[in-house]
């Protein structure tokens, strides 16, 4: 049987973080015929998640993920491609969510051109 563990470091706080998790769970259920069930709980939440031949749990807590999962013999074969495809699904959501966080800076050339404009007059 072979073991994956991925870890990640994040800022969101717990409640971000569940969002960020329940998505996973619910692209975990569409792509990979997952089925998932949540476990709250005040510190943070445990998602298990299963499927013939996988079966596993992501921990969730306000500054960090934990994903720990164990496939079965048949797709033991095939653990450095399926953790490859959950670290990306994972950074991805990640990612997406330190977008969301950081505000789009505006563009600072309207004002130079205005001040250039007024020292020709």
């Amino acid at each position: 049987m072979s073991e994956i563990a991925i870890h990640r470091e994040h800022a969101l706080g717990l409640a971000r973080a569940r969002e960020i998790a329940w998505q996973w769970a619910e692209d975990a259920e569409e792509k990979f015929g997952m089925e998932c069930t949540v476990e709250e709980g005040e510190d943070g939440d445990v998602v298990h998640f299963t499927r013939a031949g996988v079966n596993g749990t992501l921990t969730v807590a306000p500054d960090h993920f934990d994903l720990q999962a164990r496939l079965g013999f048949l797709l033991g074969a095939f653990a450095k491609t399926i953790e490859a495809e959950i670290q990306k699904n994972l950074d991805t959501l990640l990612a997406l969510e330190a977008r969301k966080a950081t505000p789009a800076r505006k563009a600072k050339t309207a004002a130079p051109a205005k001040k250039a404009a007024a020292r020709k007059k």
